[in-house]
């Protein structure tokens, strides 16, 4: 792997748990690291030092989007490599992943092939911001070889650094969720291909970059239901069903009835993100956040 070619950029958020995991894989395929820390209230920060990465300690949490729009102004090399903390590269992935950008100059972004714990390989086939014609059935056929797809997840990225900050990088108006997909079409928008390398690969957690609550199951699910309708704005696509904020909120009252706390948290999660959305308020603004990061 040449020299100086590229950073990883790892967002934590109370991540301690997986952070070792990740950052020994980066460490195994030369990868210098920068951890972000958003805030946490755990021991991201000790243990990203303690294992060699350069530590930017944010003072709030600024969300996935961000998060990695200060590491990758901090970084100086031609590639970032945006990972997930409880994302883990197979041997040789970065080195696949820089050779398949020389190969295919005209890729904006690269991932690598993500598999889950279960073994399941992870596609993103559809998306709200996808033209009908792009999006794929659940059921689409896994890539065979190196492919174009439409859009790449935001667990594992291989960014051209220039390209990603002439294109503004990840919209800072969202805290999280939807910056992937965003920034997938604008890549696509300004004429970069989007490349699924098949003979790089890692191993994908999903869900486990910060210990779960019920709480922050509620703000997951807020800044979802948000951003659904921010990208659906944004891009002039209709909005989601009034309809669907009702049910959200009899389904948070019946488990609540039931105490079934999860999706109680999760479904009212859901409806009160909509319906700040309605009334004009912003995902910035409850994260107690400004404009710019």
């Amino acid at each position: 792997m040449p020299a100086n070619a590229i950073t990883a950029i790892v967002v934590s958020h109370d991540s301690a748990e997986v952070l070792p995991a990740c950052l020994a894989a980066l460490a195994g395929e030369g990868v210098p690291t920068i951890v972000v820390d958003n805030a946490s209230g755990d021991d991201s920060r000790v243990v990203a030092a303690q294992r060699g990465a350069r530590v930017i300690a944010n003072a709030r949490n600024e969300g996935y989007g961000r998060g990695n729009n200060i590491g990758i102004a901090t970084a100086a090399t031609p590639y970032v490599l945006v990972v997930n903390p409880d994302l883990e590269l197979r041997p040789g992935a970065a080195a696949a992943l820089l050779e398949a950008a020389g190969r295919y100059p005209d890729a904006g972004m690269l991932a690598p092939r993500i598999v889950e714990p279960s073994g399941r390989l992870f596609l993103q086939p559809r998306s709200l911001l996808s033209p009908s014609h792009l999006n794929r059935s659940r059921t689409m056929a896994a890539p065979e070889g190196d492919a174009c797809l439409p859009f790449l997840s935001g667990a594992c990225l291989l960014i051209r650094r220039e390209l990603f900050l002439a294109l503004g990088g990840f919209d800072p108006a969202i805290f999280l969720f939807y910056e992937d997909d965003d920034l997938c079409r604008r890549m696509r928008d300004a004429g970069q291909a989007l490349v699924h390398v098949h003979e790089a690969e890692a191993g994908h957690g999903r869900g486990r970059s910060s210990t779960p609550s019920p709480q922050r199951r509620f703000k997951t699910r807020w800044h979802l239901a948000w951003s659904e309708r921010y990208v659906a704005r944004k891009y002039g696509l209709p909005q989601p069903s009034p309809v669907r904020t009702l049910e959200n909120l009899a389904k948070a009252l019946g488990y609540g009835l039931i105490l079934r706390r999860e999706k109680m948290f999760a479904h009212a999660g859901s409806a009160a993100g909509a319906l700040a959305w309605g009334r004009g308020e912003t995902a910035l603004a409850r994260e107690g956040l400004t404009a710019l990061p």
